[in-house]
C-alpha cells in the first residue's frame, strides 16, 4: 500500500495566495464577439428576448 505523502507548509503567505488562485480564471473576449451575442431584434412580447441567435 502507498502512503500519502505529509507536507509542512513553511511559507504561509504563498501557500493562502495559491489557494486563493487556485479557482481564478481569467479570459478575454473580443468586443465584436459580444455585439454578435447580443439580440437585437425586438420580439414585440413582454420580458427579455433570448440572448443568443
Amino acid at each position: 500500500m502507498n502512503k500519502k505523502a505529509n507536507y509542512k507548509v513553511r511559507n504561509w503567505k504563498e501557500y493562502d495566495q495559491a489557494l486563493k488562485q487556485r479557482g481564478s480564471i481569467s479570459f478575454w473576449v473580443n468586443e465584436e464577439i459580444i455585439e454578435q451575442w447580443r439580440n437585437q431584434q425586438k420580439t414585440g412580447r413582454k420580458g427579455a428576448s433570448k440572448l443568443l441567435q
